[in-house]
């Protein structure tokens, strides 16, 4: 059985993340020889190596090194709780949680989640990284993030997701558009229009595979990754548009305004998940807040 410590582990993540010897040893403010005779030990003790030294380069993880990382995160994690409640503070979370959220999920959830585990446990920072699905599921896979906001869309096997809320897609066209006074419609019906597309990975493949369960190739005339140009675009005449999370006013920026039309076409919805890495014991902070989740989520 390997004999590692804690400062062993803590060192080489440093080392790890920032890229350098220095840069780790300025942050926890020790020597750089430190570092480097800490990370050697551990290289030994292993027996495999887990950084690349290059001259005035800094360093770079070995396949070793990135599969090591995830999991030493996950032991000074879980050694912080076990501090914590030798000290008397297992009652109260405390420490550091790192979430993600997809990115046009973020605004319409992030804030309220936020705020609710502030509310119910204030000893606890959180931070949240933004990114698209691919991304996020490379920071759960490395130990960068715990737990991600997502769209259950293309998720690979080693992601478990816990459902949370349906997110049907809709229709967005401008005031005076044909079809603005339906409410309702068939998406077939915006066959002959142009499109607005909201071109973001996972999110472009799936608007355009309901337009063609609706038997047409849509005519995209623009393409853009922000939620709200769509939008403007749209409010502009510009095209119609597809999303799944709707706001609760109809104005979009410029001070133009969308009309939102539910479509007949029964399409499933889209699942918004709570998503974790598969066979990673969770730190008490992050089921803390996959339980906040889930009472925001149901509220």
């Amino acid at each position: 059985m390997a004999n590692f410590t804690l400062i062993q582990l803590r060192y080489f993540v440093a080392a790890a993340e920032l890229g350098s010897m220095t840069a780790a040893a300025r942050r926890l403010v020790i020597s750089q020889s430190a570092i480097s005779t800490a990370v050697g030990q551990l290289e030994r003790e292993l027996g495999v190596q887990l950084l690349i030294r290059h001259h005035a380069k800094g360093l770079t993880l070995t396949p070793s090194g990135e599969h090591f990382l995830a999991s030493a995160r996950g032991l000074l994690q879980h050694a912080e709780e076990v501090s914590d409640g030798a000290h008397g503070l297992g009652r109260a979370l405390a420490g550091e949680l790192v979430v993600g959220s997809f990115t046009t999920l973020a605004p319409f959830h992030v804030p309220r989640l936020l705020a609710d585990f502030s509310e119910h446990h204030p000893r606890v920072r959180v931070a949240v990284v933004e990114g698209q699905t691919a991304q996020l599921c490379a920071a759960l896979h490395r130990g960068e993030i715990e737990l991600a906001l997502l769209y259950d869309l293309d998720l690979d096997p080693e992601i478990e997701r816990e459902p949370l809320a349906l997110a049907p897609a809709y229709a967005l066209v401008a005031p005076d558009h044909r079809l603005a006074a339906q409410g309702e419609i068939h998406l077939a019906e915006l066959a002959e229009d142009p499109m607005v597309l909201l071109d973001i990975p996972q999110s472009t493949e799936y608007f355009r595979s309901l337009a063609m369960s609706a038997g047409f190739e849509p005519r995209v005339k623009h393409r853009t990754g922000s939620y709200e140009a769509a939008r403007s675009l749209v409010a502009g005449g510009h095209g119609w548009s597809l999303l799944n999370q709707r706001p609760v006013h109809d104005t979009t920026y410029n001070g133009g305004r969308v009309v939102a039309l539910r479509l007949r076409d029964g399409f499933a919805p889209l699942e918004i998940v709570l998503a974790s890495r598969r066979g990673v014991r969770p730190t008490a902070r992050a089921l803390a807040f996959a339980g906040r989740a889930r009472a925001v989520f149901k509220a």
